[in-house]
């Protein structure tokens, strides 16, 4: 995983200036929590970014994490020694822009990738559940001492979440909450208790129930989809939907002249053949814009008109094939 380049990286731009540790823009808990958790590890390193969660909002303000909120157009400090950045598949996806000549490392899980590299570029990628994973076994290895219990349970709750509570979990990523949990101070389920109460006023649970009234389900070749459009809490819409049955699940949304596509689908549609990261890579081939994420999980932002967006995808899952068992 490129551990001790990220080490030697990380040590020669903290000499040569400031470092911020930038986020992915969505401001959900796996991309917080791992810029904040490897910010701990140097004085230099600072997490910042353009969004924050609702989630990983109440687990800084209890923690009293240091993140610092980005304007669209951020005033780097004067002296930068380089940019990380964490849990971002492509610059736009961190909804800022990069100053040009600064190092730059990505750590990220994607299947996908949009960045372009230079010599003194460095990509630490693999295929984790989750870039908290990473972090981790990069504080293990680097930085034990990093490892507080607030750092821990930041770590744990982007692992949790970012598996949807650990349904999208594999080996590895079951033996790092282990990990993480070891020689931690606080009781597991109390805490996944704790992250799991998410208050949802009456608005917002208002545009889920009209959200999920405006379903359709269409056959899709041999794949079963359904879908609708919401304004709000698309990810939460389409994993209500993936408990109905569905095989695949898209969510749209329009917004400040832009689309969103958002994407779910069960382990059973995966592996027999659907890979919501390369359909919505492609679509941003096709139609512009952004696109990628994981097999079961994953989104494209774009231009293009909702109606058409949602059309398109609906023609690349027509065309993916079920493998034969």
């Amino acid at each position: 995983m490129h551990l001790d380049e990220l080490a030697t990286w990380i040590a020669h731009a903290s000499e040569s200036g400031a470092v911020p540790v930038l986020t992915g823009r969505n401001g959900d808990m796996d991309t917080i929590g791992s810029a904040i958790a490897l910010a701990s590890s140097n004085p230099n390193l600072m997490a910042c970014g353009l969004h924050i969660g609702k989630l990983a909002k109440r687990l800084c303000s209890e923690m009293n994490a240091p993140f610092r909120k980005l304007a669209k157009e951020p005033s780097w400090p004067a002296k930068i020694g380089g940019i990380i950045i964490v849990d971002a598949a492509s610059e736009s996806q961190t909804g800022v822009e990069i100053p040009e000549g600064v190092p730059i490392c990505v750590i990220d899980h994607h299947d996908t990738c949009d960045w372009s590299f230079g010599e003194k570029d460095l990509e630490v990628r693999n295929d984790a559940r989750a870039t908290t994973q990473i972090v981790f076994q990069y504080l293990k290895e680097q930085a034990p001492a990093s490892l507080t219990d607030e750092v821990r349970k930041l770590l744990l709750a982007g692992l949790i979440t970012d598996t949807g509570r650990f349904k999208h979990a594999d080996k590895s990523s079951l033996e790092c909450a282990s990990e993480i949990l070891d020689g931690a101070e606080f009781e597991y389920q109390e805490f996944v208790e704790h992250i799991q109460t998410e208050e949802i006023n009456s608005s917002e649970r208002g545009a889920i129930l009209k959200a999920l009234s405006r379903c359709q389900s269409t056959e899709c070749g041999v794949w079963n989809l359904v879908h609708t459009h919401a304004g709000i809490h698309e990810g939460k819409v389409a994993g209500i939907l993936i408990q109905t049955g569905a095989e695949v699940a898209l969510v749209s949304r329009f917004r400040d002249g832009e689309t969103r596509l958002t994407a779910r689908a069960p382990r059973s549609s995966t592996i027999n053949g659907v890979h919501l990261g390369q359909m919505m890579q492609t679509l941003s081939e096709t139609l512009g814009g952004e696109g990628g994420g994981h097999d079961g999980a994953a989104g494209w932002t774009g231009k293009s008109d909702r109606v058409a967006a949602e059309s398109a995808f609906i023609n690349l899952l027509a065309q993916t094939r079920r493998n034969q068992k």
